[in-house]
């Protein structure tokens, strides 16, 4: 009997595209930009550079559209925790703390991929930066409107604060490993949130 395509036995095949995308966030992520080369993305790809470029104009734009996809999953992330939190800002800063620190925690973690690329990547006009930029200027005004939305007197410079400790623990956590204080960002945020003042 034949099995239709939308018949969950039925096995979906990564297309070449999302094999590269696959192939190039795992190498990124584990080597940096600069460390690894189209020749070897492609042939972790299963397949090779005309198809690749085929793609992906450049290297430069396979960079750009594997941090867009990692900047839509940390949005589909907030999202998540509003509808686990609904109406309620504080639990879900709380609860993506938590997260964050499970992960900065985990020892196969190599901090923020974007805020590794902006290292890497000092050009201002290169492609990348919007993205790099927006989503950190994003994800900083979200916290903002978070702690807001909670009640606290300075929302502002709280959010500053947590942006900070959170951006820190992730660089931390590269440079002395799972043993330093990044492991401790979590308790370090949550005490922050509860020492500042709330007008509800």
């Amino acid at each position: 009997m034949k099995i239709s395509a939308d018949h969950p036995e039925a096995t979906q095949v990564p297309s070449p595209r999302q094999r590269i995308l696959a192939a190039a966030r795992e190498l990124f992520y584990a080597r940096g930009l600069r460390g690894v080369s189209v020749d070897e993305i492609a042939a972790a790809a299963r397949t090779n550079k005309m198809t690749l470029y085929r793609h992906f104009e450049s290297k430069d734009l396979l960079i750009v559209e594997y941090l867009r996809q990692l900047a839509t999953e940390s949005d589909a992330a907030w999202e998540k925790l509003a509808r686990m939190h609904p109406g309620d800002p504080l639990a879900q800063l709380r609860a993506w703390v938590n997260h964050l620190g499970n992960s900065i925690a985990d020892p196969v973690n190599r901090g923020c991929a974007l805020a590794n690329a902006a290292v890497e990547i000092p050009e201002k006009d290169h492609p990348a930066r919007a993205v790099i930029e927006q989503h950190k200027t994003q994800l900083r005004e979200h916290i903002a409107k978070l702690c807001q939305a909670a009640g606290f007197v300075e929302p502002e410079r709280l959010a500053d604060e947590i942006f900070l400790l959170l951006e820190g623990a992730r660089v931390n956590m590269q440079s002395v490993g799972p043993y330093g204080p990044c492991t401790r960002v979590s308790e370090m945020v949550c005490a922050l949130l509860k020492s500042r003042p709330r007008t509800a």
